[in-house]
């Protein structure tokens, strides 16, 4: 699946990142990378998508949310 499609609250772990490379390696810089985790904290379906890696909240839009192929992963809280 890719990012965009994914849940509020929801994590997820990267498995791949299909974009320019320019963009790509931005956002290696910034940390999200294959095998990050990555949570959701608010994908209304419109406009940006809003999610938190290594600590830090980020602005997603949703071409790049398009491009990001994640699995989803299962935390303690959604256990719960």
């Amino acid at each position: 699946m890719v990012l965009k499609e994914g849940k509020n609250h929801h994590t997820y772990e990267v498995l791949s990142i299909h974009i320019e490379l320019q963009l790509e390696r931005r956002l290696q810089a910034l940390g999200l990378t294959e095998g990050s985790l990555i949570t959701i904290l608010n994908n209304d379906k419109q406009g940006s998508l809003t999610a938190k890696f290594r600590g830090t909240r980020f602005a997603l839009g949703k071409r790049i949310a398009d491009n990001i192929e994640v699995t989803e992963v299962m935390t303690n809280e959604q256990n719960n």
